[in-house]
C-alpha cells in the first residue's frame, strides 16, 4: 500500500505544534475530516505558511504517519481572504467551520459538505455588511439539511399539521422545540406538557381523584425553546429555499433570534457547543449593524 495521497480539502482549524510545525484539521472531499502535520509551517519563508491557514482549500499530496499524517506539499486551490478584512465575516465564517467540524466524518467521503461548506464562505465573503447575518442562518441551515438533521419548519412536528405565518395576528403563532424537531402548534405543545406534567391524588367526599399540577407545566414551558410570532416564522420557512434571504426582508431582531433558535437546535442534537456564536450578539448587536 502506497504511503502517500492525494486529497483536496479546506482547512477548518489549526493549532501550532512544537516550534515551527503546526496541526491543520482540513476537511477533504476524498477522505472526510483529516488531521495533518505541516512541518515548518510557522517558519518564516514557508512555503507552507499561508497554505496552512484558516479557510484555505489546497490541492494536498499527504504523507501517511504513526499517529499523524504529513502535508508533503501543498498547491491552493481557493482562498477566502476577505472573511479576515471583516469582523462579522470572519465570525460567521468561524460558526460554519466548527457546524462543519461537528458533523464531518472521518474516512469517508465529505464531497457534499465540502461543496456546500464552499460555496457558504464564498457567498459571505462576497456579500455587503448587512447581509452576513441572514447568509449565515441560511448557511445553517443548509449544513443541517446535508447532515439529515434539519429541523421541520412548514409543518408542525407532531401532527403535520401546515403551520403559516399571520402578518394580521401579532401574538405568537407557533413554538419551536429542538427535542421534537422543528416549529409546533401552540394547542399542541400544551398538550404534550399536560401529558407529561406530574399529577397529584386528591381525598374527595366522593372518592380519590387526579389532577395534574398546571402551575408546574407553565413552568415546564422551556421546551418551546423560541416562540414565533409571524416575521420569525416566515423567515424561518425561507431557510430551505436554495437562494438565500435579503437583510432586507427582516429585521436584524429576526435574524438574531433564529441564530439562538438554531444554535439550541445544532447544540442539542451534536450535544457540543459552538464557541464561535458567543460572538454573535456584539457583533451583530442592531446598534453595530450598518
Amino acid at each position: 500500500m502506497s504511503r502517500t495521497y492525494k486529497a483536496i480539502g479546506i482547512n477548518l482549524k489549526a493549532m501550532p505544534l512544537g516550534e515551527a510545525d503546526r496541526i491543520v484539521t482540513i476537511l477533504t472531499k476524498e477522505f472526510g475530516l483529516l488531521r495533518a502535520v505541516a512541518m515548518g509551517a510557522r517558519k518564516q519563508n514557508s512555503k507552507l505558511g499561508g497554505r496552512s491557514g484558516l479557510f484555505v482549500v489546497n490541492e494536498l499530496l499527504m504523507a501517511k504517519g504513526r499517529s499523524l499524517d504529513k502535508i508533503t506539499q501543498a498547491e491552493t486551490l481557493e482562498s477566502y481572504p476577505g472573511l479576515a478584512r471583516n469582523l462579522k465575516k470572519l465570525t460567521a465564517g468561524q460558526y460554519l467551520a466548527e457546524l462543519a467540524l461537528q458533523q464531518a466524518l472521518s474516512e469517508q467521503p465529505q464531497e457534499e459538505l465540502f461543496y456546500l461548506l464552499n460555496e457558504h464562505l464564498g457567498r459571505i465573503e462576497q456579500c455587503d455588511s448587512s447581509e452576513v447575518l441572514p447568509r449565515l442562518i441560511h448557511a445553517i441551515y443548509q449544513l443541517l439539511v446535508v447532515a439529515g438533521i434539519a429541523p421541520q419548519v412548514h409543518q408542525c412536528s407532531v401532527t403535520g399539521a401546515v403551520i403559516e405565518p399571520d402578518f394580521d395576528n401579532p401574538d405568537v403563532q407557533a413554538g419551536f422545540s429542538s427535542a421534537i424537531g422543528g416549529v409546533i402548534k401552540l394547542e399542541e405543545l400544551d398538550r404534550l406538557l399536560e401529558e407529561q406534567a406530574p399529577t397529584y391524588r386528591v381525598q374527595s367526599p366522593v372518592g380519590e381523584y387526579r389532577i395534574a399540577n398546571t402551575q408546574t407545566v407553565r413552568k415546564s414551558r422551556p421546551a418551546l425553546n423560541v416562540p414565533l410570532h409571524a416575521p420569525e416564522l416566515a423567515a424561518l420557512q425561507h431557510l430551505p429555499q436554495a437562494e438565500p434571504p435579503t437583510p432586507d426582508q427582516h429585521s436584524v431582531s429576526v435574524w438574531l433570534t433564529l441564530e439562538k433558535l438554531l444554535r439550541q437546535y445544532v447544540q442539542y442534537h451534536f450535544d457540543q457547543p459552538i464557541r464561535s456564536a458567543a460572538l454573535i450578539d456584539s457583533c451583530f448587536a442592531p446598534d453595530s449593524m450598518p
